[in-house]
């Protein structure tokens, strides 16, 4: 069971994505993992034959308990080589064998189609389609995943979030006959709750008629008492209580993990004021240019600047491990993200001083999207270097953050607003967002988190380089 943050002790496995038999590849996904706050896909570690199972799905289990045995995989033997078992068994003096009178004539091999990843093979049996009948487009006729949602498409097979599959299970919600209003057509957790809801009604004023029992005539024998239906409300109460718990239990850990943060960080905390006018009047340009779904909220380029920063500041990039401050080699930048049912995780993403903001934006609503479905990866999980937050559409104006250890820094953007201010030794109204720095000064002081805030001013005052 790995570990998917510094908050996490222990773990659910949910479900193995792949069989015995499989071969694997470091950073395949093979597995989904419940957390007190998400479900989690976790990726391979090593590359191999997959072996056996050694943690059923439904078994919680501490952190570093082995789920499962991974194999090398045996090279094949090239044609014409002898494999190293025939090797062995041909005796040293055994003499050559006698050349052919011609050329024989070599059958020719057929090439098999790569065996489709992991990931490919579990979306296939999530989505009902028999792979094996399948035509790949990919190289060498390698089925892909465009392959199998056409395939799912004409057999009207919607695809279904973990979460919406658990929550259909938990309240007796037929999947197959929900529209989804995910992408795609895909079915999500709210619409399960809708349709829940939608057959509470009926299935309750039925409920009475149900239960009736006609009376026993006489001499006629009692019939085997057989058990009541199970009422709706019922079951939408459990529910309910399975999500309270689970609310309860996120709540817990978060806690646990920022009680640890303050206790045993000595955080400093610095804020500043950057005139965001220039950014804000380069960004309605930008987005006048781009078809609505590609618009760039201003948020994009706070991450970028931010990430950016971090590469040029790298004492706060990095982790305090073992009484020092360890750099990373890369900027993964962590973002707080809320949950619909309560409760925040702050995944990664990678490299993200690297990206463009039209690519970073991209990856920010996807982050949020899988975030919210239950399909984070475990590697968004644990390789954030520093943390973001922004609170500024729920409209708090300042966010001093509590830092995630073991990280030395998060960073906090509050909302934008206009207000007066003077430039040149004008008074005029201008955009402005205030920017907060929380830094444990094991690792770093005042001058380099000042260092860092002045950076993120300088770097969006010309977004266009960004």
């Amino acid at each position: 069971m790995p570990s998917l943050g510094a908050d996490m002790d222990e773990g659910t496995l949910l479900e193995w994505l792949v069989k015995p038999g499989d071969e694997v590849h470091k950073g395949d996904i093979v597995a989904v993992v419940d957390t007190a706050k998400a479900a989690v896909e976790v990726e391979c570690f090593e590359s191999g034959v997959f072996g056996s199972v050694l943690v059923k799905p439904g078994t919680t289990v501490p952190v570093g308990t082995p789920l499962a045995v991974i194999t090398p995989a045996v090279p094949a033997a090239p044609v014409g080589v002898p494999a190293p078992a025939a090797v062995a068994a041909v005796p040293a003096a055994a003499p050559p064998p006698a050349p052919p009178l011609g050329p024989a004539p070599t059958p020719p091999l057929a090439k098999r189609p790569p065996i489709p990843s992991p990931v490919i093979r579990h979306l296939a049996r999530q989505l009902g389609v028999d792979i094996g009948q399948l035509h790949g487009t990919g190289p060498d006729g390698m089925v892909t995943r465009n392959d199998v949602e056409a395939a799912a498409a004409q057999r009207h097979r919607p695809r279904v979030s973990p979460l919406a599959r658990r929550l259909g299970a938990e309240l007796a919600v037929d999947l197959t006959a929900i529209s989804g209003t995910g992408a795609g057509g895909a079915i999500r957790a709210d619409d399960v709750r809708r349709a829940a809801a939608e057959a509470k009604a009926p299935l309750a004023r039925a409920a009475p008629e149900v239960l009736k029992v006609p009376p026993r005539a006489a001499g006629q024998p009692a019939a085997t008492t057989a058990r009541p239906p199970v009422h709706p409300e019922a079951q939408a109460q459990a529910a309910a209580d399975r999500m309270a718990e689970r609310q309860a239990a996120m709540r817990r850990t978060i806690g646990n993990l920022m009680a640890r943060s303050k206790r045993e960080i000595p955080h400093y905390y610095l804020s500043t004021t950057i005139d965001l006018e220039t950014m804000t009047q380069w960004l309605h340009g930008r987005n006048r240019e781009l078809p609505v779904p590609d618009r760039i909220v201003p948020a994009a380029l706070l991450l970028k600047a931010a990430a950016l920063a971090a590469r040029e500041v790298p004492q706060l990039n990095g982790f305090w491990l073992d009484d020092h401050f360890v750099p990373a080699e890369h900027v993964h930048l962590g973002v707080a993200i809320s949950l619909r049912d309560a409760g925040m995780v702050a995944p990664a993403i990678h490299d993200a001083d690297t990206l463009t903001v039209d690519d970073l934006m991209a990856q920010l609503r996807d982050l949020v999207t899988r975030a919210r479905t239950g399909r984070l990866r475990g590697s968004e999980m644990t390789d954030p270097t520093i943390t973001v937050t922004n609170l500024g559409d729920r409209g708090a104006e300042t966010v001093f953050g509590v830092i995630y250890p073991p990280q030395v820094a998060l960073a906090g953007f509050g909302k934008i607003t206009s207000a007066p201010c003077a430039v040149d030794g004008l008074l005029g109204v201008r955009s402005q967002v205030t920017a907060t720095l929380a830094a444990d000064h094991r690792a770093s002081d005042g001058y380099t988190g000042a260092r860092y805030l002045e950076a993120i001013t300088r770097l969006l005052q010309k977004p266009e380089e960004l």
